[in-house]
């Protein structure tokens, strides 16, 4: 069988942990930090982990865990 390709754009994006999770940063915390709450701007510097759902088509694109 050939070598899978890994997605590069999901590799910059999401990793893999050691339990099988995939742990991704929030959006909306690059600009216009002047008009957000300070509670707000420290949740979304927190990472996140994938829905359930999605983890299928993520492990397809990173075949071999990033």
């Amino acid at each position: 069988m050939p070598k899978l390709k890994t997605s590069r754009s999901v590799k910059k994006r999401i990793r893999i942990t050691k339990t099988g999770k995939a742990k991704h940063f929030k959006a909306y915390r690059r600009h216009l930090l002047v008009l957000k709450r300070s509670k707000r701007k420290r949740t979304l510097g927190k990472p996140a982990f994938v829905a359930k759902g999605e983890l299928k088509s993520i492990n397809k694109l990173l075949p071999y865990g990033a």
